[in-house]
């Protein structure tokens, strides 16, 4: 197996969007504690009381410690006398918050129903900013002495999710932040979801962030972080990097009119490949790399440099504060603020095949699990392992339903015996360059020797699983099936036939310029996404018209696109990178860098989609 050494940057900050500081704002921005600290004391010596109210809020997970320990020892060297108070300490018990929370957390394991209709405050008790008022008031009162005489004043600093909430006429306020990646490893080291106490396992806690923190905590977030002063990216928490809100505000607007590469992130799984694991340099003692995720809009973040200093933002607060100018106003009436498309990878390269599966209809999961988008998927066959013999199986075999298939899956359970799956499932022989459409209701699965390239929408929990095999977790144990929520979804009708008029196409020639063609690969009505596949000889001259676009090297070693408008911000990537052009960027040009030809998939939303698919706070009419 050969692999490309192109290097693909995971942990390494690699192309950020760069941007222009102006030097009157340049003063705005820093990194490190030493810088952060000199902040403090300097806006601490203009505050014309003796008691000063500091705020750090911020994401559940940031290093809450690390900054105490940063300014007990400005306030021991200065003489400020301090207290904490923790945002925590006025939230609602454990044991009460898993009542409340009882109709989004479930029974279940891995599967919850989204909390849209929960506020940050139900995580508080009922008077919670009063009672804050009270221990204030007292602390005050007990230290009327020690602000006399030597002591240079007093600093009270509350800190943890909603301190802004608390100390809501803070003397400075800070919102710290961490990416969901950072997030998920915190969880992996034991941390559970905010206040919920410790879970099972990551998989629980995991759920619990999914279907209850993140809604909340998320819309907290973008509703109120224009009320703070500054804004901190703690995802390395030894170094921070700090600007302003005026600041921030000023490089989302630069950064909405650019093309964007998200951060991607990587994940081992039990049937992960060795491919990615590989090419993109990842941790040797990896067992393998399952998944490579760029984009997922929610979970992902963006590096954006500016002022000789990088800031890693949350990709999702770009999409809030300039929907239309990334989205395009079609779909942003269709979609809101809500990213609709995904990239990810699916590497089986030496590896093992993926469970037979099935993703929930759209009615199914608005039902059951609140949630406002399906799981909607394609493959796009990107590299194989050729001895593998690689396949896709997609759809039911002739005469097949689900009711046969599931029958035949617990007669395996139950014997031990291996089901033989291309009995009940279509077993497609798998290329490089073809595209399998998944709708809801499809069985399917990838198998071993393949990397796949999956495009579909930005839903990506709900994947329920028929057969997995007969193979183990590591912990020895079964891997769990979903059978009554499979049982549910799976469409009978998506047999060979209609796999074969209608999931898996011939390209078509959509555009030809010069030597390059533009090819389309695949759209269907139960798509929302429309996969074309650009094969570039020579220069591509190219129009966003009111809408993202999004691209991926599929085959070449680097491209550059520049927007024409914005020469400045042209951009260069390598293969199995991924850019993603906003709707304002407008006219581009896209070439090849160096000798070889290059193939790029394209992806946008389909001209036929016409459903609406908004997100909660936004169908709620709060924009």
């Amino acid at each position: 197996m050969e692999v490309s050494k192109v290097r693909f940057f995971n942990s390494v900050p690699v192309n950020p969007v760069r941007l222009k500081c102006h030097e009157a704002v340049q003063s705005d921005i820093g990194s490190g504690y030493e810088a952060w600290l000199r902040l403090i004391k300097d806006d601490f010596n203009q505050h014309n009381s003796k008691t000063y109210h500091l705020a750090i809020d911020g994401t559940h997970g940031a290093a809450f410690t690390t900054i105490l320990e940063q300014l007990h020892a400005l306030c021991s060297h200065k003489n400020i006398a301090y207290i904490e108070l923790d945002s925590m300490r006025y939230m609602k018990s454990s044991a009460k918050l898993l009542t409340a929370f009882d109709h989004y957390l479930t029974d279940n394991r891995a599967f919850g129903f989204i909390a849209s209709d929960v506020d940050f405050k139900d995580y508080f008790r009922p008077h919670a900013q009063a009672e804050w008022q009270s221990d204030v008031d007292q602390i005050l009162q007990q230290s009327s002495d020690s602000l006399g005489g030597d002591c240079s004043g007093m600093m009270i600093i509350t800190y943890g999710p909603g301190a802004g909430y608390l100390s809501s006429d803070a003397s400075l306020s800070i919102f710290c932040d961490i990416s969901r990646e950072h997030q998920q490893l915190l969880h992996r080291q034991g941390m559970g979801s905010l206040q919920l106490g410790k879970c099972v396992d990551p998989v629980e806690t995991y759920k619990q962030a999914l279907f209850l923190e993140w809604p909340v905590w998320d819309q907290y977030r973008k509703r109120y972080l224009n009320d703070f002063d500054y804004y901190m990216d703690m995802n390395d928490p030894d170094q921070p990097t700090f600007l302003t809100l005026l600041l921030l505000r000023t490089i989302m607007q630069a950064a909405a009119g650019q093309p964007i590469r998200v951060k991607p992130f990587f994940a081992p799984g039990i049937w992960g490949g060795q491919y990615l694991k590989e090419l993109c340099e990842l941790p040797e003692e990896w067992d393998n790399c399952a998944w490579s995720f760029e984009p997922i809009a929610p979970e992902n973040t963006m590096l954006i440099e500016a002022g000789g200093h990088t800031l890693e933002l949350p990709f999702p607060l770009l999409l809030s504060a300039h929907p239309l100018e990334i989205m395009g106003e079609r779909n942003v009436r269709l979609f809101g603020d809500y990213f609709p498309i995904r990239f990810d990878y699916l590497d089986t390269i030496g590896g093992d095949h993926l469970s037979l599966q099935v993703h929930p209809r759209q009615a199914y999961i608005e039902e059951t699990f609140n949630e406002t988008m399906t799981q909607q998927e394609s493959y796009y066959i990107m590299e194989q392992e050729e001895e593998a013999a690689p396949f896709v199986a997609l759809g039911f075999t002739e005469g097949i339903n689900g009711e046969h298939l599931l029958e035949a899956v617990d007669d395996a359970h139950a014997s031990r015996m291996p089901l033989a799956v291309e009995q009940y499932v279509n077993v497609l022989d798998a290329h490089k360059g073809d595209l399998f459409l998944i709708p809801p209701g499809a069985v399917h699965f990838s198998s071993k020797g393949n990397l796949v390239l999956e495009i579909s929408s930005t839903t990506w929990w709900f994947t329920f699983k028929i057969y997995d095999h007969l193979r183990l977790d590591k912990d020895g144990l079964p891997r769990p099936i979903n059978r009554d929520h499979a049982s549910c979804n799976m469409n009978d009708s998506i047999d060979t036939r209609y796999v074969n008029e209608h999931l898996v196409r011939s390209p078509v020639i959509s555009r030809v310029q010069g030597s390059s063609v533009e090819e389309l690969l695949g759209e269907h009505e139960d798509l929302l996404f429309q996969v074309k596949r650009l094969k570039l000889e020579s220069e591509w001259q190219d129009d966003t018209n009111g809408q993202f676009l999004m691209f991926n090297l599929v085959d070449g070693d680097r491209v550059r696109l520049t927007p024409l408008n914005n020469e400045e911000a042209a951009v260069e990537w390598g293969y199995a990178e991924s850019y993603i052009v906003p709707a304002a960027v407008g006219k581009f040009r896209i070439e090849s860098i160096g000798d070889s030809t290059c193939s790029l998939i394209v992806a946008q939303v389909s001209p036929n989609w016409y459903t609406p698919l908004l997100p909660h706070h936004w169908k709620g009419g709060e924009v």
